[in-house]
């Protein structure tokens, strides 16, 4: 499919440029690769509308990540990690229980055998870390950098893709070989190819802020699931939590509108007393919630990561580490390519990238779609069935040790783990190129 560009721009055209790999959004996602392709050998260009230290940057906003184990070591192989972690609150254990019913469930580091279960970190402390790599220059080890850019068209070509982008107010027209969508859940490359998603809506939206609490339970994350959704406490540094309050659509602009005081109350009543009185509230922000998957994913010359490919829903805190390691199997198979001079935008690395994250991303959307539906139901029967199975999770290790290494991003999935999801660089030898 053809788009042309919109017709309302006329800048002036300025030069061709060809690359063998272009990366539309520049955000975390889409930057965290660029920082991974850095010094390939891959001619390498990202595109991002919005500056990266202008307020209005969406990926580099008040929000904190909850990212896995597996994620970290992610970050720690593309060089990330080291400007992340003293902002970043481990999570030693994680507390499951269900409001108003007996059971619950217990995940703790010291059974797993790792130094953390996961990571908070707030996402403008990643921002800063993907800057300090790529910096501020237009070239930065074989990674142009536009900045703010906008994509205005696109053609597919048989051996490549034609791009139109907008920067300072001069058209130019780019060619690459591979095209990678990182540009959010509301896609403008995905759009304009024309590519269908499986849309799941919620009815729910998660109201996020933060809190502290008088009896903190340190490196303890707390999810509790209501009877409008799950509603996730966090530990930040300094004594705060991240709140992930799932509200039902009807009932979040009242919550909202509530005063500092009210609110907090309705908060506590929702969560107990588990951190004692909770206090100092943060400031209140309201995202709906849906799942999206993308029908194609992959496709000619074509890949879509992150939220561009999959938009899940945040109960266990899996959308932006299922993205990461998108992008770690993606630059796995990208270098190889450098180094055997192999098309980068072929179809044979193309189903390699695709047999190696599609189980993955399925997984997870299942998973993630089935906690949002199940613990929603009032029915007494499932009620009853959901405290026995928290009961039984607690009482089982081996259950125990799956659950938990499906939310480090550990868990067995078709075909190998990337090289850096193993902790292992992109340059390291791992025993054979699928050992």
């Amino acid at each position: 499919m053809i788009s042309e560009p919109d017709t309302h721009h006329s800048p002036l055209t300025t030069g061709h440029c060809s690359y063998d790999l272009v990366i539309v959004g520049g955000g975390l996602v889409g930057g965290s690769l660029a920082c991974a392709l850095r010094g390939s050998g891959l001619r390498v260009c990202s595109i991002e509308a919005v500056a990266a230290d202008a307020p209005a940057q969406p990926s580099y906003d008040e929000r904190v990540i909850a990212l896995s184990f597996g994620s970290r070591r992610i970050l720690e192989g593309i060089g990330l990690w080291g400007v992340i972690a003293p902002g970043a609150e481990a999570i030693h254990r994680i507390h499951v229980s269900q409001r108003g019913g007996f059971g619950f469930a217990h995940l703790d580091r010291a059974e797993q055998g790792v130094e953390a279960l996961g990571y908070v970190a707030p996402a403008r402390l990643m921002g800063t870390a993907i800057r300090g790599i790529l910096g501020a220059e237009a070239t930065v080890g074989g990674i142009e950098q536009l900045c703010p850019a906008r994509l205005l068209g696109l053609r597919r070509r048989p051996d490549g893709i034609d791009l139109e982008v907008s920067v300072a107010g001069a058209s130019r027209t780019l060619n690459t070989r591979l095209l990678v969508a990182a540009d959010g859940g509301d896609s403008f490359v995905r759009r304009r190819l024309g590519l269908t998603v499986r849309e799941r809506l919620y009815g729910q939206d998660a109201i996020i802020t933060t809190v502290s609490a008088d009896r903190p339970q340190p490196n303890t994350a707390y999810e509790r699931f209501t009877d409008s959704g799950p509603l996730a406490m966090l530990p930040m540094t300094q004594g705060r939590w991240s709140v992930v309050w799932t509200t039902l659509e009807a009932d979040t602009q009242g919550l909202l509108g509530l005063s500092e005081a009210a609110f907090l109350a309705r908060l506590q009543e929702r969560f107990g007393y588990r951190l004692g009185g909770l206090s100092r509230l943060g400031r209140r922000v309201a995202y709906p919630l849906r799942q999206v998957m993308a029908r194609e994913p992959v496709g000619e010359r074509l890949v879509l990561i992150g939220n561009a490919a999959h938009t899940l829903h945040p109960v266990a805190g899996q959308g932006f580490n299922l993205g990461l390691r998108d992008l770690a199997a993606l630059a796995e198979v990208l270098v190889e390519a450098a180094r055997t001079g192999a098309d980068p935008g072929g179809r044979a690395l193309l189903a390699e990238y695709e047999a190696l994250r599609g189980r993955d991303q399925a997984d997870a959307a299942r998973v993630t779609d089935t906690l949002a539906r199940l613990f929603v139901n009032p029915w007494g029967p499932l009620r009853l069935a959901r405290d026995l199975g928290l009961v039984g999770l607690d009482l089982v290790p081996g259950a125990r040790r799956a659950l938990a290494r499906r939310f480090m991003g550990l868990a067995s999935h078709a075909g190998r783990p990337s090289r850096l999801a193993r902790g292992l660089s992109l340059g390291q030898s791992s025993g054979g190129r699928h050992g």
